[in-house]
Parts: C-alpha cells; structure tokens; sequence
C-alpha cells in the first residue's frame, strides 16, 4: 500500500532502539549511525518513521538520562536533512492498527505502529534491537548489528544504569 507521497521503503522499517543507540557513545554508536547513515542517503530503502525520532528522544533523555540538549541538537540534526527515508504519516487507520497489534501480541503501542508500517509501506522487514517483536507474526525482524557488539552494548547499558541508581 503506498500512502502520503507514494514512497514505497522496499528494505524495511526503522524501529526507535536504532535511533537511540546513535546518540550517545556505546558499543553500537559508530555503527548504528554508519547504517542510519545509509538509510538517510537512500542506498538503503528503508523508512524512518517520524515518531522513531519522537520515541528515540523520550527513551535517550527519560530512561537513559542523557542531556535533553545533546539529545535534540542531534536529532534535529538528522531531522534537518529533510531525508526522503523520514516518514512523517500516521493516519487513523495506523493507529487502530497499531493498537490492535499491541493488544494482540502484549508490545508498546509505537511497537505496533512499526509493525503496521513494516505491513503497509515495507515488505514486513523491522529493523529492531527489540526481540519482543520476533512473537509477532508476518514480520521479519532484524538486527543490523553483530550479536557480540549488541551483547556488549547491553552489558554498557546495564552498568551505565547500575551507575545512575548507585548501586
């Protein structure tokens, strides 16, 4: 289904997690933002969609506790590039799509608005550091990273955050 500006993203959807891990200095940062490098170019047809970037913010400065201004000079920054890979849209239909699929299957709504979005405007491929979303059915879910490097960046995170509580 083409929607909006009839762009049609044949290599698949950007999850949110993959936004995040290019903000800061981890284990997957050069990589991750060598392949967001990719997808902004278009030599990777793949979509992101607007409310990754939205997401990417709120986990990286809620959860992560990075500083809100870093955080949105570099997302505005990838914003800036006014890429046609950003895919602004979100109609009705794609949320009560994407609610349905977060009933369904027990995932956070924005979840299920990738999956709706992998469906329509992709050929069901989610790129996604999230194995919650491999339960779901007719999607294809990938992680783009070496499982060592994504091993170690969960390794980072857990220390990161042990750090923040005081433990």
């Amino acid at each position: 289904m083409l929607r909006g500006n009839s762009v049609y993203y044949p290599e698949g959807i950007i999850d949110v997690g993959i936004v995040v891990v290019s903000l800061f200095k981890n284990p997957l940062q050069e990589r991750a933002v060598d392949f967001l490098s990719e997808v902004l170019l278009q030599r990777k047809r793949t979509a992101i969609p607007v409310t990754s970037i939205l997401g990417a913010f709120h986990i990286a400065t809620r959860y992560l506790k990075l500083p809100a201004i870093e955080v949105k000079k570099a997302l505005a920054k990838m914003l800036e590039t006014r890429s046609p890979a950003f895919y602004p849209y979100i109609s009705l239909e794609d949320a009560i799509d994407a609610i349905e699929y977060a009933t369904y299957y027990k995932v956070e709504s924005w979840d299920g608005y990738i999956v709706r979005l992998a469906k329509s405007i992709g050929n069901n491929i989610v790129y996604t550091l999230d194995e919650d979303l491999k339960k779901i059915r007719d999607v294809m879910v990938l992680n783009p990273f070496p499982k060592e490097i994504v091993e170690q960046y969960y390794e980072y995170i857990k220390h990161k955050l042990q750090r923040s509580k005081g433990y």
